[in-house]
């Protein structure tokens, strides 16, 4: 598991260190350094899948991100041209890496790689993984099919665009990761594991995955409960845009096992708060059980669904680490500041920094001090 990540000179990050839980939460407001965090682990990966890494350098395009070229990630304020990581996994197997600044190419040289033996089997660099980008792919008549993301890789996609052909091959496996088994599902198989977990979000839902053979793509339906069955089958055009979007986000924690990493851009989006909740209680389930869960998110209702897992004794408060991002105005550096808030066993705070999801009682404030 990947214990802490120490950023130079990457964008806003001029200087940053973060200790990494089983379950990591990172917000903050717009433009304050979240994504940058989650782009340097896709940096590394992106240049370590396509051979680049130790001999060549950081490629800062590929199949993860775009970023452009050097003068778009060096940090304004950098006091010296280069860029440098060094993470830290539990077990001491730390990789300490820098990169030489080149303005208009987007390869940056590798400057030092220590050790140079590093074995690269961590989870950031293996098959155990999986990214999930904010902009996931949405309600369509089909979806593409991926033999080599699906079956060699255990992926579902950078946007979940091969949820519905992973479905269809893996939803009659049963559930490896046994704690995250819902006590209301038909089986212990994957699918019928995500209908029961996606039931917590739209319920009495049931999902069907096929692969049209004739035409190489997949497909998904949904069915809802009714009182003497189902419905017909609709095609997810015809239901909430919602559904579709945080299937692949159930569906990547199910299928997920110890010593995982996934990575998940704003998994709130497009839910309904009792929903926002649901995914993060799943996701502290799945973290208790070793797998290594990073989170950006805006949602407090999120937050909220995290720290009631820990007062529910479904995730132990050391499990799970929160970072805010913020930015002094008094700063006249191009840098962010961070507060790392601890959540105790009944899921309280010790501190609650100034634009931490406090807009809900900002407002309520205002409306009840005009009543």
């Amino acid at each position: 598991m990947l214990h802490s990540i120490t950023i130079e000179n990457y964008k806003i990050l001029k200087n940053i260190k973060l200790n990494l839980s089983n379950l990591t939460l990172v917000s903050g407001l717009n433009s304050m350094g979240k994504s940058s965090l989650i782009q340097v682990m896709l940096l590394l990966r992106q240049s370590f899948e396509q051979k680049v890494l130790t001999d060549r350098g950081l490629l800062l395009n590929g199949s993860y991100i775009n970023v452009g070229k050097g003068k778009d990630a060096l940090s304004i304020d950098a006091e010296n041209e280069m860029f440098s990581f060094v993470l830290e996994w539990e077990d001491k197997k730390n990789l300490d890496i820098s990169f030489n600044y080149k303005s208009k190419s987007n390869l940056q040289p590798i400057n030092k790689l220590t050790p140079d033996k590093f074995d690269f089997s961590q989870a950031l660099f293996s098959d155990n993984f999986q990214y999930l980008a904010a902009e996931r792919t949405g309600p369509k008549n089909s979806y593409p099919v991926s033999e080599y993301d699906v079956k060699t890789l255990n992926s579902l996609g950078n946007n979940g665009e091969y949820t519905a052909h992973y479905l269809f091959e893996n939803g009659a496996k049963q559930l490896l990761n046994k704690k995250l088994l819902h006590e209301k599902a038909k089986s212990a198989t994957l699918l019928a594991q995500v209908d029961a977990w996606m039931s917590e979000i739209t319920p009495g839902i049931k999902i069907t995955a096929n692969v049209i053979e004739d035409i190489n793509q997949a497909s998904l339906h949904y069915e809802f409960e009714t009182g003497t069955g189902y419905t017909e089958k609709f095609r997810p055009e015809n239901v909430g845009f919602g559904l579709t979007y945080v299937l692949p986000v159930v569906t990547s924690i199910l299928a997920s096992k110890k010593g995982d990493l996934i990575i998940i851009e704003n998994p709130e989006a497009h839910l309904h708060p009792a929903g926002q909740s649901a995914v993060a209680k799943l996701m502290a389930r799945a973290a208790q059980e070793g797998v290594q869960i990073i989170v950006e998110t805006h949602s407090d209702h999120f937050l909220n669904g995290a720290r009631i897992a820990v007062l529910t004794k479904l995730i132990e408060p050391e499990n799970i680490s929160l970072f805010y991002f913020f930015k002094q105005l008094n700063n006249i550096e191009h840098t962010i500041d961070m507060i790392q808030p601890f959540i105790d066993k009944n899921g309280r705070l010790d501190e609650w920094p100034e634009g931490f999801f406090d807009e809900w009682d900002k407002n309520l404030d205002k409306l009840l001090g005009h009543l």
